[in-house]
């Protein structure tokens, strides 16, 4: 480790990704939190088992969008824990009512940096077929993850939010050729590869390119589509995008969870 870098990581892991759930866990040492929590309790329960996660340390949840693979746990998890779930006002009308009492709930507005512990958190809106969906930047302990599934198109806001981030989430949902020669109705092919829908392995390329620095040390692709992708059509895809150089590149999974990832960020002294 340099000089220049802090002592303590930032803790990742995607505990879930894709169409039928979508959690993430980021701690800093001192305060834990999910980005969404679209299983079951039982099942975020026992894949944060997986990886020596105590759910009793997750502090609050923060929600991206209403979907139900990414909220449908989010009530449990609240109530059997304790934990502070942070919505969009939006999000949180278009959601309430199928998530139950929440004791502990705050409110945050795309633009505005808050803080939980010691991590700033920022939301910036994203395209996506939601009441108001957003990404989002985590920063902690000197590092900064960066966070943008569930978007039909990358804007020169997201662009902009994800260009300085040490770790990437990023979404390659679908392999095009894939999707149009698929068992999916047309309407549906549509609403995916629409400005509002989900973005393409192709795409997901493409954006890597232009949001490549030399401090990036993971890229996740995240959300892949189970009837219109596969991980290695989209790391292959990707890949060309990183030619020659460090960052490590891999795919999260629907099924099992991820490995828990240290980034060692950088000290502002």
């Amino acid at each position: 480790m340099t000089e220049n870098q802090s002592k303590n990581p930032l803790r990742i892991c995607v505990l879930a990704s894709g169409s039928k759930g979508n959690s993430i866990y980021v701690s800093d040492g001192d305060t834990a939190i999910l980005v969404d929590a679209g299983l079951s309790g039982v099942e975020l329960e026992r894949r944060m088992a997986a990886r020596d996660i105590d759910p009793a340390s997750i502090r609050a949840i923060v929600v991206s969008h209403e979907h139900t693979d990414h909220v449908s746990g989010v009530g449990v998890l609240c109530r059997r824990y304790g934990c502070t779930a942070f919505f969009t006002r939006e999000t949180w009308k278009a959601s309430a009512k199928g998530l139950g009492k929440i004791e502990k709930c705050k409110r945050f507005i795309p633009g505005q940096e808050f803080q939980i512990g010691d991590m700033a958190i920022h939301p910036f809106s994203i395209s996506h077929d939601a009441a108001n969906p957003v990404g989002f930047t985590i920063t902690g302990n000197g590092a900064k993850m960066g966070i943008a599934t569930d978007l039909g198109i990358a804007t020169a806001m997201v662009q902009r939010h994800l260009s300085d981030c040490d770790t990437l989430l990023m979404e390659a949902n679908h392999d095009v050729r894939m999707l149009l020669d698929g068992p999916y109705p047309w309407h549906l092919k549509q609403r995916i590869k629409g400005r509002s829908g989900h973005l393409s392995n192709e795409a997901s390329r493409e954006l890597l390119k232009e949001i490549l620095h030399d401090r990036l040390s993971h890229v996740i692709l995240g959300h892949l589509s189970e009837t219109n992708n596969q991980p290695e059509i989209a790391l292959e895809t990707v890949a060309p995008a990183l030619d020659g150089h460090r960052a490590k590149l891999c795919a999260a999974h629907q099924s099992i969870c991820g490995d828990l990832i240290e980034i060692f960020g950088h000290s502002k002294q």
